[in-house]
């Protein structure tokens, strides 16, 4: 698990400017030993420049301790050590302040600038003290110790803290870098996340509206003939009782085959479901935060209309169903017949199914025409029925409607890219349309 920012900033405790106690303790440390450093250094100095001891002392110490506020404002401290390098004093101050100069978020150029002005103060005071030490007779060397002691000297002081603050820096940059991008990539993964959750969801919905028009398809058809046969069973019982009984064998057709249409539908959706059950037990854990997103997009798909349904070669049993309910309905077929695509055949087969299953409910007894039209890349139907006599209208058995039988024909066209209308007709009936790419 990486450190995200409100966490990284939430473990953000120590005093001050620091961000940790550790921090605060190693500065103050620090500068508790460049104190005493400046103050021991100090005591030469006084008597160098004739000023009381205690005054050598004392500014020893206050310049020693400016050390630590070395992480706040590092130029502060470099600027002291540069100040107090006559003097011979702050060697560590010096160090350890042109360090966390390189080591932080500053311009190369002050950088660059301020470390060139220490480098030639140590150079500068190394080479006046040499010097006179070879002119007291202190030192015996020849004059080429002078340049070279001067030179190694403040490149030594000057030179690794510099390299090595520079290198901590851009390591620690790396690093805030390499975070930032991982609080970002976590980010993502939660938004990927979400938004598989969100296919997922949509997925599922999807799944809920195919198996509710099934639903609807199978049984609304089948139960609005039944309850069709029923009505003109219970009208012709006495007066007619061959037809009586030639309708009772009709309605205990179509209730087992609404039946048997029922367990298959029932019998894929258990099996999808076990299906479905079994991969997703499969899917290590790890896999699941890559794969939710294909496979909420593959949903739809895998679940797809079943490839059994209903096809195109069934439409004249289907016609000829509602005919022996009494319905007239003229069967016209333009172009040559052939085989479609499973999904497109049962679309259109649901769509003359549902409109035939209005003309039941709404205008029983009317005269209904249905269209099946075979062109090159499309395949066309209507079914418009006449508007229905007024003895049939009375007599009508009343079926009830969902006001879903529209809305799920269009969501079957529309699914396939087609165009779906519907509406009433000039001469009082009412027509359904539909259009669907034959690929």
């Amino acid at each position: 698990m990486t450190t995200t920012g409100e966490d990284h900033t939430a473990a953000v405790e120590g005093p001050w400017w620091w961000a940790r106690w550790r921090s605060a303790v190693l500065d103050v440390s620090l500068a508790v030993v460049s104190a005493l450093e400046c103050a021991l250094e100090g005591v030469p100095f006084a008597r160098d420049a004739g000023i009381p001891l205690v005054a050598g002392i004392v500014f020893g110490l206050l310049a020693g301790s400016v050390l630590a506020v070395r992480r706040r404002w590092p130029i502060a401290v470099v600027l002291v050590a540069i100040a107090i390098t006559p003097a011979q004093m702050g060697f560590l101050m010096g160090i350890v302040g042109l360090y966390s100069l390189a080591a932080c978020e500053l311009p190369r150029r002050i950088i660059a600038w301020l470390a060139g002005m220490q480098l030639v103060g140590t150079l500068i005071v190394t080479f006046v003290r040499v010097r006179q030490g070879m002119d007291r007779g202190t030192l015996t060397l020849g004059d080429w110790f002078v340049p070279f002691a001067s030179i190694t000297t403040s490149l030594g002081l000057t030179a690794p803290p510099l390299l090595l603050g520079l290198y901590v820096g851009a390591r620690r940059r790396l690093m805030e870098s390499l975070r930032e991008r991982a609080d970002s990539l976590e980010r993502e993964l939660q938004l990927l996340a979400e938004r598989a959750e969100e296919r997922a969801e949509w997925a599922r919905n999807e799944e809920r509206t195919r198996i509710a028009r099934e639903m609807h398809d199978v049984v609304a058809h089948r139960v609005s003939l039944m309850v069709v046969h029923a009505a003109a069973l219970q009208a012709v019982a006495r007066k007619d009782p061959e037809k009586a009984v030639r309708n009772a064998a009709l309605v205990g057709d179509m209730g087992r085959q609404a039946l048997t249409e029922l367990r298959e539908m029932l019998g894929v959706l258990r099996s999808g479901g076990d299906e479905r059950r079994e991969r997703a037990a499969a899917v290590p854990l790890a896999a699941v935060g890559a794969a939710a997103a294909a496979a909420a997009s593959r949903a739809v798909d895998e679940d797809g209309p079943p490839a059994d349904g209903p096809c195109l070669d069934e439409l004249e049993e289907l016609i000829g169903q509602s005919a022996a309910a009494g319905m007239v309905v003229d069967l016209s077929v333009e172009g040559e017949t052939r085989s479609y695509p499973p999904e497109v055949e049962q679309t259109a087969y649901r769509v003359v199914q549902e409109a035939l299953t209005n003309v039941h409910k709404h205008a029983a007894g009317a005269k209904t025409h249905v269209r099946l039209a075979h062109r090159v890349s499309e395949i066309a139907m209507q079914v418009e029925n006449e508007p229905p006599p007024e003895v049939a209208s009375a007599s009508s058995a009343r079926l009830p409607s969902g006001g879903n039988g529209l809305v799920g024909m269009k969501e079957r066209v529309s699914a396939l890219g087609g165009v779906f209308v519907s509406g009433p007709t000039d001469a009082g009936g009412f027509r359904v349309s539909a259009v669907i790419p034959a690929a």
